[in-house]
């Protein structure tokens, strides 16, 4: 993917991240991920039926990079199973440790490839996925 393509990609996803803000309706699980390293402080909150996610949410404060890996991500896993999603998730992180994936399961998300190149900015990347894992977690203890 070119370089200034994955710079639009993630600037328009930061600044018009999908589902930012939170709800009160009931059945989400809600959980808070925070980067000791930086400012992203962000809560995310997720709704499943039939071991399916119906929506996905968040809101706080954080980088261009985890605001808009968050957004990207919500617009990956509404509608994926768990499974789906663990295997996304699964491929990202190798993604992002410079490990063999499959980018087609990626999509949008390939945006991330050379973050490795920044260190500082992997945590920013794999937030939301460590909130999803949480969620995936809570879920299945349900």
């Amino acid at each position: 993917m070119d370089e200034k393509l994955k710079r639009d990609i993630i600037l328009d996803n930061y600044q018009n991240p999908m589902n930012r803000g939170l709800t009160n309706s009931d059945g989400y699980i809600k959980v808070n991920t925070r980067n000791s390293s930086c400012v992203d402080n962000v809560d995310v909150m997720a709704k499943l039926e039939n071991g399916v996610f119906i929506d996905i949410r968040f809101d706080g404060d954080a980088c261009a990079i985890s605001t808009s890996a968050t957004s990207i991500m919500i617009k990956t896993l509404i509608g994926k199973t768990v499974a789906e999603t663990e295997k996304i998730i699964e491929n990202y992180e190798k993604m992002i440790n410079e490990e063999a994936y499959d980018k087609e399961l990626l999509g949008e998300l390939n945006v991330y490839d050379t973050v490795s190149k920044q260190p500082s900015r992997k945590k920013c990347a794999t937030l939301p996925f460590e909130a999803i894992k949480r969620i995936i977690e809570e879920a299945k203890k349900a």
